[in-house]
C-alpha cells in the first residue's frame, strides 16, 4: 500500500472525509469564504453532535477494500454510534452484509448515490435498509461578466476571483474550436483568452473530461483564460485555478464567435466571479453528476431515495474553507438524521428514514416542480431525486410513517446473494415509502402500512397521480385514526396497465392528506412490458 501523501490518523490528508465531517456538525464560523466567494457563516447541520471518523481510504491512489469497510462498520457498531454516514460511492455487494448488521442494531444508515449521472441505472448503494443520497444545487450563482472589444456584455459563471490580470485589461481573443492539444501547439495564444466552441462534437463529448483537459492544454500553452462553452452545468469546481476560467452556454458562446468573426482584432475583459445568493438563482436542481435509477440490480426497489445539496457545498478542509461537488457532499446533509433520531428516540432507523422521503418537496419556492440537470435539463422524476428535496423540518412532524421491521430485511437479504425464489414479490410489498413496478404486464396489486404519529383524532384522504398509461387505484381511499383503535392501517394499491407496449418507466405519486398539515407523499415508477427480460424500447 502507498501511503506516500497520508496521514497515519484517523485525519485525512486530501480534505474529503474534513469536509464531509465540519458539514455534520461543524462549530459556527463566521466570514469564512473561498477567495472572497460565497462568504458568510458556515455551520454544520448539527453542530452539538459528536463524531467519530473511521478511516477506509489510505493513500490517494488507494481503494477502500471490503475488509476494511466492514471492520469500520463493526467497530462504530461496538462504539454506539446513532448515524452511520458513508460517502463512499461504491456498490460492491461486500458491503451489504455490514450495513443491515448495524440497522438490526437500531442504527441509521446513509449512503451517497454515486457521481455517473445523468445516464440512467448508475445508482449505487441501493439496498432498501439504507438511504441513498442524490445530490442537488442551492440557491448560489457565481456570475462572471465577460466584457467584448465591441462593448458587448456577456455573462459565464466562474470562480476566478484572483489572478495576475489586471481586472481593467482587455486581452486578445482567439477561437480555438475544440482546442484540441494539435491545434494549440500550432497556435499562438501566450497570453491571450481563449474561447472553445465545439457545439458539433457535442453529442460526442462529456463535458466534465473534456473541461479538465482543456484547462491543462490551455495553460500549457500560455494562455491567459479559457471561456468554455458546454451544454450542461455543474462544472465550476473544475475550474479552480490562478487562471481565469469561465463557463458559458452554447447561445453565449455563440454571441462571441459572432464578435470574432466580425472583428479584426477581438479583445475581451474577464471581471471576476460575484456571489448571487437567493430566489433569482433556479434551485434546487438535481446536479448532473449525481447517479441516476433505476438500479440495475433491484429495478423494484426504487432508488436513491432523496436528494440534497451537493454543488459548490463551503466546508473545512485541513485548516482553510473550500467549495466540493459530489453525492459525497449530499450525504452529509441527510445524516442530519441525527437530529430526527434526538427529537424521536423512540422511532425505528426505518421510521426516520421515510419520514424524511414522505415530507421531501416536489417543487421549487415558488411552486415550479424541480428539475434535473441532463441533456437536455427536464424536469425530475423519482429515479433522479427518489422522494423528492429533503425538507428537515417537515420530516419532524410526519404525520405518518410507513415502517420495516429490521429483521424483515433478513428475507431480502437471501436476494443478494442470487436467491430468486420470491425476491420479485417481495421487493413488490416490503413496506417502503416508495411503489417501483419494473414489469407489469396486465394487473398487480401492492400492500402498504402507515402509521400514525400525528393527532389521535385524524383522516387521511389518497391523492392519486397515475403514472402515464396506468389505471391506478387504492383501497381504502380513505383512512381515520381516532383515539382506542390502531395507529396503522394496510391498504393496497392496484395497478392496470391501459395499453399493452413493450415501454419505459412513467411516474405518479400517492399522497395521504390530512387536508390541513400533513402531505404524506410516496413516488411510483411502473414500466409496462410484454415480454420479460427485454430492453425497452422507449
Amino acid at each position: 500500500m502507498d501511503l506516500k501523501g497520508e496521514y497515519m490518523s484517523p485525519r485525512d490528508f486530501n480534505g474529503h472525509g474534513t469536509h464531509v465531517a465540519s458539514t455534520i456538525a461543524g462549530g459556527e464560523v463566521q466570514g469564512v469564504s473561498y477567495g472572497g466567494l460565497a462568504t458568510g457563516t458556515a455551520r454544520g447541520g448539527a453542530p452539538r453532535a459528536r463524531l467519530a471518523i473511521y478511516k477506509v481510504l489510505w493513500g490517494p491512489n488507494t481503494a477502500a477494500s471490503d475488509t476494511d469497510i466492514l471492520a469500520a462498520i463493526d467497530d462504530a457498531i461496538q462504539d454506539g454510534v446513532d448515524v452511520l454516514s458513508l460517502s463512499l460511492g461504491r456498490g460492491a455487494r461486500h458491503e451489504f452484509p455490514g450495513t443491515l448488521h448495524a440497522v438490526l442494531r437500531g442504527i441509521s444508515v446513509v449512503f451517497s448515490a454515486g457521481n455517473d449521472g445523468p445516464a440512467p441505472q448508475t445508482v449505487t448503494n441501493v439496498m432498501p435498509w439504507v438511504t441513498t443520497v442524490a445530490a442537488s444545487t442551492m440557491d448560489r450563482a457565481f456570475p462572471t461578466l465577460i466584457s467584448l472589444g465591441n462593448k458587448e456584455k456577456l455573462v459565464g459563471q466562474s470562480l476566478y476571483y484572483n489572478s495576475t490580470l489586471n481586472s481593467d485589461d482587455f486581452k486578445e481573443l482567439v477561437h480555438a474550436g475544440s482546442c484540441t492539444a494539435e491545434w494549440l501547439a500550432s497556435n499562438n495564444v501566450t497570453g491571450k483568452i481563449v474561447l472553445c466552441y465545439a457545439p458539433r462534437l457535442a453529442p460526442s463529448v462529456l463535458p466534465r473530461v473534456e473541461l479538465s483537459l482543456t484547462i491543462n492544454r490551455t495553460v500549457g500553452a500560455g494562455a491567459k483564460g479559457l471561456i468554455f462553452a458546454q451544454y450542461t452545468t455543474n462544472l465550476l469546481l473544475i475550474c479552480k485555478g490562478g487562471m481565469p476560467c469561465i463557463v458559458v452556454d452554447y447561445e453565449i458562446a455563440q454571441r462571441i464567435e459572432s464578435y470574432l468573426a466580425i472583428t479584426e482584432s477581438p479583445i475581451v475583459k474577464v471581471s471576476p466571479g460575484m456571489t448571487v445568493v437567493g430566489d433569482g438563482v433556479l434551485s434546487p436542481r438535481v446536479a448532473s453528476f449525481s447517479s441516476r435509477g433505476p438500479s440495475p440490480l433491484f429495478p423494484g426497489i426504487l432508488k436513491p431515495d432523496i436528494t440534497a445539496p451537493g454543488v459548490g457545498i463551503l466546508a473545512a478542509v485541513r485548516g482553510f474553507y473550500a467549495l466540493m461537488d459530489g453525492t459525497s457532499m449530499a450525504c452529509p446533509h441527510v445524516s442530519v438524521t441525527a437530529l430526527l433520531k434526538s427529537v424521536h428516540p423512540d422511532w425505528s432507523p426505518a421510521m426516520i428514514k421515510f419520514a424524511i422521503v414522505t415530507t421531501a418537496s416536489v417543487t421549487d419556492q415558488f411552486g415550479v416542480p424541480i428539475e434535473a440537470e441532463s441533456v437536455p435539463r427536464k424536469v425530475a422524476d423519482p429515479f433522479d431525486f427518489g422522494g423528492g428535496h429533503m425538507d428537515p423540518d417537515r420530516a419532524a412532524n410526519p404525520g405518518l410513517v410507513y415502517d420495516v421491521d429490521a429483521r424483515e430485511y433478513n428475507k431480502f437479504f437471501n436476494c443478494t446473494l442470487g436467491s430468486s425464489h420470491g425476491c420479485e414479490s417481495y421487493q413488490l410489498n416490503l413496506n417502503l415509502p416508495s411503489i417501483a413496478i419494473p414489469d407489469l404486464k396486465d394487473h398487480v396489486t401492492v400492500q402498504r402500512t402507515v402509521t400514525n404519529v400525528g393527532a389521535v383524532r385524524t383522516t387521511y384522504h389518497a391523492v392519486l397521480e397515475a403514472p402515464a398509461r396506468v389505471v391506478m387505484s387504492v383501497e381504502p381511499s380513505v383512512i381515520t385514526f381516532v383515539k382506542g383503535s390502531s395507529t396503522s392501517m394496510t391498504f393496497r394499491v392496484s395497478f392496470t396497465t391501459k395499453r399493452r407496449v413493450q415501454g419505459g418507466f412513467t411516474f405518479g405519486s400517492l399522497t395521504w392528506s390530512d387536508g390541513n398539515t400533513h402531505s404524506v407523499r410516496i413516488p411510483v415508477a411502473v414500466r409496462t412490458v410484454i415480454q420479460d427480460f427485454v430492453a425497452d424500447t422507449s
